[in-house]
């Protein structure tokens, strides 16, 4: 899991969340980081961030390659 240390992301940035209601299955959402709503430098679970079109979710993954989005 990446996305734990909240230096690592910055709006802008490509992500893969997972929204509260994938939680269980671990499905990735892609998009742009528009705001960090994690205070804490570090989280277990993934820093909380809102997407551009308006998604929270817990960022999983750095999205590499920009035809995710």
């Amino acid at each position: 899991m990446e996305g734990q240390y909240r230096k690592d992301i910055y709006p802008g940035l490509a992500v893969g969340i997972i929204l509260k209601k994938d939680q269980r299955s671990g499905k990735l959402t892609y998009g742009i980081v528009k705001n960090i709503l994690t205070s804490a430098a570090y989280h277990s679970r993934g820093i909380k961030v809102r997407l551009e079109d308006g998604q929270i979710g817990r960022v999983a993954a750095f999205a590499e390659d920009e035809d995710l989005l």
